[in-house]
């Protein structure tokens, strides 16, 4: 089964796709902090991503999250996301075997979203940029698309998330 949204603010849009999950690849994409040092094995120096790649019914999958997607072969799965080339993926899922869903946690993106404009407007109203120097203005650009992408960002994982939900 298969359900499309087309989504009032996207140009594209977010589908659900439900099914029984196979030929699943679970992967661990980790980043390590190049000061870290040699003797400290604290994970505050590891960025991890959790990817799952698998079918659904014959359509290739994919989610990246922070924590490992919760999902078997043989499971019936409701997934919700974007296409991107012939692959979805994944914003929200539902696994309705274990009785488990996830996604990214939206409202800290939407609270990301808030401090980055808020460290925006405090760019807006200082002297430098108002006096026209360069690198102030840059930042107050650069810190704004960082609000904007996480607060679209958002966006797509609430419509993700409404789209699994009905």
């Amino acid at each position: 089964m298969s359900v499309t949204k087309p989504s009032n603010f996207l140009s594209g849009s977010i589908s659900a796709i439900s099914g029984t999950v196979s030929n699943l690849n679970n992967q661990l994409l980790e980043y390590v902090n190049p000061e870290k040092p040699t003797h400290d094995h604290s994970s505050v120096y590891y960025q991890r991503f959790y990817i799952s790649q698998f079918n659904l019914d014959g359509k290739a999958i994919e989610a990246k999250f922070s924590a490992p997607m919760k999902i078997a072969d043989g499971d019936q799965v409701v997934v919700s996301g974007y296409l991107k080339g012939n692959t979805l993926q994944v914003l929200a899922y539902s696994n309705q075997t274990q009785q488990l869903s996830g996604n990214e946690n939206w409202i800290v993106l939407c609270l990301g979203a808030l401090f980055f404009f808020a460290v925006a407007i405090g760019l807006l109203n200082s002297q430098l940029v108002i006096d026209g120097e360069l690198i102030p203005k840059l930042f107050l650009f650069g810190f704004t698309l960082i609000g904007i992408y996480m607060g679209y960002r958002a966006l797509l994982i609430r419509e993700a998330l409404k789209l699994i939900s009905s």
